[in-house]
């Protein structure tokens, strides 16, 4: 298999829609795409394209974060969703994406991604609950991890609030 990584374009809304419906137990994460969207807090959506069926094998996306150290704001985004075709999983699809995404926000100057999730798959791209510890979250714990692009450095300050954006809040605590 061969895939394409591309930003996300209007033609694929409703592909990327119909990913996460089969990707997710529930809607969730297709809604919170949706409210990032239309709120206007959708910073990247990255999306992987099977060259040989033209078919969307996955896609991830971050969105605007409001966080401050030392009483100063720093560039964050979210990263939430990702997700791969069923028929996809296993074969990179998810790692591309993640590396191609987080290439793109440094080179944007993003300061510092959070995620929340699984610390097995996300501590190979350099994710840690380390860095994500002191800032005050509603998903404070060893599943809010962070990773700083600008070469690993963590500005330094006291920690202070790492907020979503409020559509994360229409999830029910859940992601």
């Amino acid at each position: 298999m061969s895939i394409a990584i591309r930003p996300a374009t209007g033609g694929d809304v409703a592909a990327i829609d119909a990913l996460l419906r089969k990707a997710f137990p529930d809607a969730g994460e297709a809604m919170l795409v949706q409210r990032l969207c239309v709120d206007g807090d959708m910073v990247l959506t990255l999306v992987a394209d099977d060259e040989e069926t033209g078919s969307l094998a996955g896609v991830i996306a971050y969105s605007r974060m409001a966080v401050a150290i030392g009483d100063k704001p720093i560039a964050a985004v979210a990263l939430a969703p990702l997700a791969v075709d069923a028929g996809q999983r296993g074969q990179g699809v998810a790692e591309a994406l993640v590396r191609a995404s987080l290439t793109q926000l440094a080179d944007a100057g993003a300061m510092l991604v959070f995620v929340l999730g699984d610390p097995a798959y996300y501590e190979r791209f350099g994710f840690s609950a380390d860095w994500a510890r002191g800032f005050a979250s509603p998903y404070v714990g060893d599943y809010l991890m962070a990773l700083p692009l600008q070469g690993g450095a963590m500005p330094c300050g006291e920690r202070g609030a790492a907020t979503h954006a409020k559509a994360f809040a229409q999830l029910g605590g859940e992601i």
